[in-house]
């Protein structure tokens, strides 16, 4: 399936410093994290090799291309690149096939943006074959448009993903609200310009200037998005 991007010009929200809104998908919006470990463990068990539970924080967050090189190095399993993310996208479809189970808030926060028509994507390091599965639940009305990871030349932590959202958007990405749960994602969303909103998954992440954590997205709403944006 080719991109959802679309073309700029898209109808922003009118009358607000609060633009967008750009999500982050597994471990923000769907609690899947831990299908991608228990894929990656399967994977390589079935190759002869354990994995360290210490490398779940290396592996989070980040393009496949990258976990899948790093495990294979660490590993040293026989195996090519390109055919452990065949597998490993294998396994996590499997498993979301079994069961999808959202973020707490998430569905609030989605029917609200909704509610209130604030545009809203999917920003993802996860490839299109994965997230057209994950849309299934989510709600594919609840986004503006998609970004999947392999749909842009740099994935996060590059800026790439959320400039093209932010565009698709026809949005300022200074006037954009970003949520993620891992540092990967939020170094991709402030090395765009974006506010980010930290919900931390796997691993702690610390406040900073335009960045600000929270414990779930039951904390999440649109005026404290709106309460983000500075003059």
């Amino acid at each position: 399936m080719t991109s959802t991007v679309p073309a700029l010009g898209t109808r922003t929200a009118e009358g607000s410093a609060l633009q967008a809104v750009l999500l982050d998908m597994d471990g923000t919006l769907v609690d899947t994290e831990g299908f991608w470990w228990d894929a990656e463990v399967t994977v390589f068990a079935a190759l002869g090799h354990t994995l360290d539970e210490a490398w779940r924080h290396v592996v989070v967050g980040g393009p496949m291309t990258r976990s899948a090189g790093f495990l294979i190095e660490a590993t040293g399993a026989d195996i090519t690149l390109p055919e452990l993310t065949v597998l490993l996208n294998d396994g996590f479809e499997q498993r979301i096939s079994q069961s999808l189970p959202l973020m707490p808030g998430a569905a609030r926060l989605l029917a609200e943006l909704a509610a209130h028509r604030v545009p809203t994507a999917l920003v993802s390091a996860s490839h299109r074959r994965i997230i057209d599965r994950v849309l299934h639940s989510l709600g594919k009305q609840n986004f503006r448009l998609t970004v999947a990871g392999d749909e842009v030349e740099r994935t996060k932590p590059h800026p790439d993903p959320y400039l093209v959202a932010a565009a698709g958007l026809a949005a300022d990405p200074r006037r954009c609200a970003v949520i993620e749960d891992t540092a990967t994602g939020v170094a991709a969303a402030e090395a765009a310009g974006c506010h980010v909103v930290a919900v931390p998954s796997v691993a702690p992440i610390e406040a900073a200037p335009r960045r600000t954590v929270v414990r779930s997205l039951e904390h999440v709403n649109l005026p404290f998005l709106h309460g983000l944006m500075t003059p």
